[in-house]
């Protein structure tokens, strides 16, 4: 794991702009295209795509490309964040505030759901960003965010690259499960070691059982034991 990296991209029109920024070494190569795709770097043999946003959409793009050559994924989660509320203008904020809610590495299972079994191809790496980012939202109404009252996220600005954490191998996934995880364990186990919600817990069972690293062993009243392969 690497230190803290500090940087200020408040000129960055968006947040996977200022990663890519963040990310690239003298030598890379920037938006290459590479088999009809567009790849964010291109580091020697090594090809870096940068997701912010939902795993889903790269399913295609990244079966054909790690077919012949190595990719490396990776992906931000705000540690912390802080969301500011801009005027109509989107010139002058309204208000700024810390978001209660502090990411974890945990959370790219939410996303691996999409192709937990991509982990065990020789030629796939994955990366997660530990982040601290700002959230700039505008007011569109009810009818268009009316799970935020009104509010919809405007632009997404990198403050810090906090942390960062590799997966080379599905064995590296292990590393995520708790250490006060009983053995053998169930998802109501893990949600409470992680201290995350339920959902979370089920979609990291899944990823891990995807890649023969858990197995059902059992059930324990409704509830299905797990115990690491």
């Amino acid at each position: 794991m690497n230190q803290p990296h500090q940087i200020s991209t408040f000129n960055e029109k968006s947040l996977h702009a200022a990663l890519k920024a963040w990310y690239a070494q003298p030598n890379d190569r920037v938006e290459v295209a590479v088999d009809g795709f567009v790849i964010d770097l291109v580091r020697g043999d090594l090809l870096i795509e940068i997701q912010t946003r939902s795993f889903a959409s790269l399913k295609r793009k990244l079966r054909e490309l790690t077919a012949n050559h190595q990719v490396r994924l990776v992906y931000p989660i705000a540690q912390e964040k802080w969301i500011v509320k801009l005027d109509e203008e989107l010139s002058w904020p309204l208000a700024r505030r810390r978001s209660p809610k502090r990411g974890v590495v945990q959370q790219l299972f939410a996303e691996l759901v999409s192709f937990p079994k991509l982990m065990a191809h020789p030629n796939f790496s994955l990366e997660v960003l530990l982040i601290r980012e700002e959230e700039t939202r505008r007011y569109v109404g009810p009818r268009q965010a009316w799970r935020r009252r009104g509010w919809a996220t405007h632009e997404r600005s990198l403050l810090a690259v906090v942390e960062q954490h590799h997966f080379a191998a599905p064995a590296d996934l292990l590393t995520l499960l708790p250490a006060a995880l009983p053995d053998p364990f169930t998802t109501a186990d893990l949600t409470t070691a992680l201290a995350q919600p339920r959902r979370l817990a089920q979609q990291m069972v899944f990823c891990l059982r995807e890649n023969d690293l858990i197995k059902m062993i059992g059930k324990q009243g409704r509830a299905i034991l797990y115990r690491m392969s």
